[in-house]
């Protein structure tokens, strides 16, 4: 008898089976808001956590470009700024910049709260992550050029100002729907509001801090690199891979929703633009710097891949796959020229983070309206200069109060000795430069 079900229950199953998904795809071809908040909210969650994974390729960057005396407190900064960048960004800076009035200019200083609905389209605690992990990635980019001869402390605490108030308030300017997303201002995933304002935030401090002791002779020209030479291109090259993986997650997730057709293809292409763009930036600093110097320098090559990633940030969803990759293009050669160009005002970036983050991060922003007609140059420029001149002064008042009070800077002894034994105490390598 139980046979005998069997063999008639089996083929029924099968053919409602068969019509039911039938009937689906004839009948719609949209998923419901339920299926849509679902695939929205993974979105949110995978990419993120794709983000919060470059946390890790900076502290490889960071790590590999500085000299051998000074690994350990790279390692430390790292975890260290990460961590603040949750606690701040929970603390004040997700209402700081989503609790901003339309077309307003600041939000609330109040800690972030789940108030998750259907008809929002995601999870709210998905989008705190998400936008988190943006928030950690713009003192990442701080970190790296004041490395070798800043205090350890003073920078966690302008970690915590940077995260918690800074990079919110003019977050929200555009991506809370503050005053730039009035006029118009368009910046896809935070060329500017992410990558410039880091740069930014990272210049006044390297002005203010100045230069590592003899990284520049008396004439002014770069001081020969053995004193000064990183400790691990390979640790440098691993980095840069993970932060290229990461941008996947940084621009694809951008596109905020993944519960259509329309919203996977997008996904797809943005996917592509960001790899090409960082592939043009990669070759054209090899290009570049065998044209003008004899030789191909890698570590420009693996900054020229950040500078075409940061540059395709703004847009990456409208460009051709030619376009994207002159974009990124530019990106690296940008990299290499603003390079030489800090090197001629004697301002020192170990790890060539403001060529590649705020000096790409404008060309990028100004380059939307090249395939985006929804933007324009006026605007553009508008945003550009609001953003970068915000953050510089606001963190140059803030490093100069600190410089004032507890001090930045360490001892000439302390740097001389290195980091590693002045503020961690901990030694990376047993062999030294």
């Amino acid at each position: 008898m139980i046979k005998l079900l069997k063999k008639f229950i089996t083929p029924v199953f099968t053919l409602i089976f068969f019509f039911n998904m039938s009937s689906v795809g004839a009948a719609e071809t949209t998923v419901s808001a339920e299926v849509g908040f679902i695939f929205n909210t993974f979105l949110f969650l995978v990419c993120g956590f794709l983000v919060m994974f470059m946390a890790a390729g900076f502290a490889m960057l960071e790590s590999g470009m500085v000299t051998s005396k000074s690994v350990s407190v790279i390692c430390a900064k790292n975890i260290g700024l990460y961590s603040i960048a949750g606690i701040m960004f929970w603390l004040v800076g997700y209402n700081l910049a989503y609790g901003i009035p339309e077309g307003g200019y600041i939000g609330k200083l109040l800690p972030w709260s789940d108030g998750s609905k259907l008809e929002t389209g995601y999870a709210d605690g998905s989008d705190w992550y998400f936008q988190m992990v943006f928030c950690a990635t713009t003192v990442s980019i701080v970190s790296g050029t004041l490395a070798e001869r800043i205090k350890l402390w003073p920078f966690f605490l302008f970690a915590a100002i940077l995260t918690g108030i800074i990079y919110p308030i003019q977050m929200g300017w555009q991506w809370g729907g503050g005053w730039l997303a009035a006029k118009g201002f368009s910046d896809f995933a935070g060329s500017t509001l992410v990558h410039s304002t880091g740069g930014a935030a990272a210049l006044a401090g390297a002005i203010l801090l100045g230069p590592r002791l003899g990284r520049f002779t008396k004439k002014g020209e770069p001081a020969p690199v053995k004193p000064f030479a990183a400790s691990s291109i390979p640790l440098v090259t691993l980095g840069v891979f993970v932060l290229w993986l990461g941008w996947f997650g940084f621009n694809g997730g951008s596109q905020l929703a993944m519960g259509s057709f329309t919203d996977a293809v997008a996904v797809s292409k943005i996917f592509i633009n960001t790899n090409l763009a960082a592939c043009g930036g990669v070759m054209a600093a090899a290009v570049v710097t065998r044209l003008m110097v004899g030789k191909t320098d890698v570590l420009q090559m693996l900054n020229g891949a950040i500078g075409g990633l940061v540059a395709i940030t703004a847009e990456p969803l409208m460009p051709t796959p030619i376009v994207a990759i002159l974009i990124g293009a530019v990106g690296g050669m940008i990299v290499v020229w603003g390079t030489k160009l800090l090197f001629a005002m004697q301002i020192d970036d170990v790890v060539g983070a403001i060529p590649a983050h705020l000096f790409a991060g404008i060309w990028g922003t100004l380059a939307v309206p090249l395939t985006n007609p929804a933007a324009n140059f006026g605007t553009q420029l508008l945003g550009v200069i609001s953003i970068n001149v915000f953050v510089f002064i606001v963190a140059y008042i803030i490093w100069s109060i600190m410089k004032n009070t507890v001090g930045i800077r360490l001892s000439k002894e302390s740097e001389l000795k290195g980091t590693d034994v002045t503020e961690t105490g901990v030694i990376a390598y047993a062999i030294r430069d």
